[in-house]
């Protein structure tokens, strides 16, 4: 066996061990608000965020090219694997951290920042492509959870103001139903977004380990082992997290929550169009907290989300660091890039 099949088996193993961990880490971004309000049962929301991720994950190639050859540039070998190695295990590392505090940062953006931080320790500046990094990763990165707040907020006066004058009990069991189809739209853009990044890692392995020509093309058995690790580590479900979320941020009723992910899911769905890989945890969080700021400004616990909020800034450089850090360890292994 050559020094780089063991290489890209190295890169995929990592790679799929991170999209467990963004499964479980992640799940609460489908199902925490349908759980919160009693419009599905623990067990039944995590299947149907599973099934989601699963299918969603197949309608992410568009993202999956921006991670695989739209941030970092890397010469073809052995060395490179090792940069991606690092790359992922910095990802890793800041979710299992994160997971542990119930904290819902970004995984996309610790796959990105690792990614980054490994890069520059081994190479230089110039091997990131600042340009895509600012266009479809930071600037997406603000934009998606001020989208999602605003968004948030006027769907749910939407809401408030079509259904003002109707009976709340008739309401709260017409919006369960409703968050059964919302909640499976969430789960397929987490899909479409989250699974892609895991996609991309396992193409830019296979180029750089010289087993496929082509930086962009995606081969089916990606698609679907993505995909179904995925939906495996989304059925393990976060519930640290998924408290945080559900719970508390503020207190939702099935009309917010409904509110919440139909806004969550359709940035995600447009960001996927365009390619920029986003977080859904930024997403969904900002959705909660316009739809709770509509009842009153105070019904928003802003210290929980304070302490979010600082998560999402520390991600990206933090995953950088401790990428960094693990370059120089596994640099003996993979060799100088």
């Amino acid at each position: 066996m050559s020094a780089a099949l063991v290489a890209v088996l190295a890169v995929i193993i990592v790679a799929m061990v991170f999209d467990y961990t963004n499964g479980f880490h992640d799940a609460a971004n489908a199902i925490a608000t349908s759980v919160s309000t009693r419009a599905l049962t623990p067990r039944v929301a995590l299947l149907v965020a599973a099934a989601g991720n699963f299918v969603g994950a197949h309608f992410g190639a568009r993202v999956a090219k921006t991670v695989g050859s739209g941030i970092v540039v890397l010469p073809e070998g052995v060395p490179s694997l090792g940069i991606v190695f690092a790359g992922v295990i910095g990802a890793i590392t800041w979710n299992l951290v994160t997971w542990y505090f119930g904290l819902p940062s970004s995984s996309s953006h610790a796959l990105i920042g690792g990614l980054v931080g490994a890069t520059i320790f081994a190479l230089s500046l110039d091997a990131v492509q600042w340009g895509n990094l600012l266009a479809k990763v930071v600037v997406p990165m603000v934009l998606s959870p001020l989208a999602g707040f605003l968004l948030g907020g006027l769907v749910m006066v939407a809401v408030m103001w079509t259904f003002r004058r109707g009976h709340p009990g008739k309401l709260n069991r017409g919006f369960r139903i409703a968050q059964a189809a919302s909640a499976t739209a969430m789960a397929v853009g987490h899909g479409a977004q989250d699974a892609a990044k895991t996609m991309g890692i396992v193409v830019l392995a296979l180029f750089v380990g010289g087993f496929q020509d082509s930086p962009e093309h995606i081969p089916q058995w990606v698609f679907f082992s993505s995909a179904a690790v995925l939906a495996a580590g989304t059925y393990a479900g976060g519930w640290r997290i998924i408290r945080t979320l559900g719970r508390r941020i503020i207190h939702l009723g099935p009309p917010e929550g409904f509110a919440a992910e139909t806004v969550a899911s359709t940035v995600l769905y447009t960001a996927a169009a365009l390619e920029a890989p986003i977080s859904t945890t930024h997403t969904i969080t900002s959705a909660i907290m316009g739809v709770g700021a509509t009842r009153k400004l105070s019904a928003v616990r802003w210290g929980v989300a304070g302490n979010i909020v600082a998560a999402w800034v520390m991600t990206i450089p933090a995953a950088a660091l401790i990428a960094g850090a693990c370059y120089l360890l596994v640099r003996p292994l993979f060799g100088t890039a």
